[in-house]
């Protein structure tokens, strides 16, 4: 009997270091407000959170769910809406943006813009990311939707595509204001998603610049996230203040193919602020490694269209496909299997969720990557069809 309790108990020990190889995938997890840390690594935040970007494993979490007023972290609404507008073509950097008596009229964080003075895409961005300008996210907002309130109305809409649940914008710029709010989680989720986008690092990764630098009245950017020059291989993403709010940030930070995303909300102090996101920091790149499944590019395989143009879409990586390991654990045990139906009836079009790449451990789950078409597939006419039914055939064996 007592051979039998011994291997039972070391049988649950492997096991339960096993599980533990991974980080706890928490996004789609309800928030119990414990850590998933074995220390407290933001005390003095009401609310935070610490995410694998690649990945979206949540490393830690405070309260994360908590609903909050966000202050400027808002802009990183704004900044996604405007360089997914650049990225599909609907704006160049190069573009002009006038400033309307409302935006000019903004208080706060400002660069001090002009009712009717005008601006590029490239600079107004730059006034968002590093100055935090009110007057300058309104300008933009009003630009990409035609008033502020319209530009509102997509940044909720995109908070609904992202399954947001915490967070309502009635604002573009973060300032006090009735039924605004969001939580450290949503901010995370959000800034992952920003940071699909490698032309923002540009900005947000930016110490100090210069607006209307050969005017007559120059204005000297530096960064409200000193972080990007104090910490080694941080690069954005933006900070935020009121009274109401406290000092928050959403902090982001690049080692040894790791990417962190660290939110904290309510800080007392922006030294508090800026020494906890560092700790957060510290822990994930200190304790963590990543494994890669697949690298953008990488052929995963295909899956069969029926009565379409083509008969076979390969599948291809979008994206590096890769899991988070705990430092001192071996990938052993890690496997991957493609699934998809047996046929896909055409057509199909581009973005189309045609199957899942599923990562285990052992029998676990701990990663699902959806998998798109990257092209469209056309129905093929009658013709095409009979003669790929005819040539079957008459095909010898």
């Amino acid at each position: 009997m007592r051979y039998v309790l011994l291997v039972l108990c070391v049988a649950a020990s492997v096991l339960g270091s096993a599980s533990g190889a991974y980080a706890e995938e928490k996004t789609k997890a309800k928030d119990t407000g414990k850590n998933t840390a074995a220390v407290d690594l933001a005390p003095g935040a009401r609310s935070a959170i610490l995410m694998d970007a690649n990945t979206g494993t949540v490393i830690y979490e405070k309260n994360s769910h908590d609903k909050l007023p966000p202050a400027s972290i808002t802009k990183i609404m704004t900044m996604l809406l405007t360089v997914e507008a650049l990225d599909e073509g609907k704006l160049q950097l190069t573009d002009k943006v006038r400033t309307s008596e409302y935006a000019a009229s903004m208080g706060g964080s400002q660069i001090f813009l002009e009712p009717g003075e005008e601006m590029t895409v490239d600079e107004m961005l730059k006034g968002i990311a590093m100055a935090s300008g009110n007057d300058a996210s309104v300008a933009m907002a009003e630009k990409l939707a035609g008033s502020e309130s319209a530009f509102v109305d997509q940044m909720n809409q995109k908070a609904e595509a992202l399954g947001l649940k915490d967070t309502h914008f009635a604002n573009c710029n973060g300032l006090p204001a009735e039924n605004h709010y969001s939580s450290a989680h949503d901010i995370a989720v959000i800034s992952q998603e920003l940071l699909k986008h490698e032309r923002i690092i540009k900005y947000t990764g930016s110490y100090q610049d210069y607006l209307r630098k050969d005017s007559a009245k120059p204005f000297w950017l530096v960064n409200t996230n000193k972080l990007v020059r104090f910490y080694t291989g941080a690069d954005g993403l933006k900070t935020g203040y009121t009274s109401e709010a406290k000092f928050c940030l959403s902090a982001t930070a690049a080692r040894d193919g790791l990417r962190a995303v660290a939110v904290v909300l309510g800080e007392p102090n922006t030294k508090t602020r800026n020494s906890e996101v560092s700790a957060m920091f510290d822990y994930l790149f200190s304790q963590y490694k990543v494994h890669t499944i697949h690298k953008a590019g990488d052929a995963i395989g295909s899956v069969k269209i029926e009565k379409g143009v083509k008969t076979q879409l390969p599948l291809v990586a979008k994206e590096t496909y890769s899991v988070l390991l705990k430092k001192g654990i071996t990938q052993e045990g890690i496997r991957h299997e493609l699934v998809v139906p047996d046929s896909i009836k055409a057509p199909v079009k581009a973005g189309q969720t045609v199957g899942k790449l599923v990562v285990y451990q052992g029998t676990t789950i701990v990663k699902q990557y959806e998998l798109k078409a990257d092209a469209d597939v056309p129905k093929a006419g009658w013709w095409r069809l009979f003669k790929r039914t005819t040539g079957s055939m008459f095909r010898a064996d």
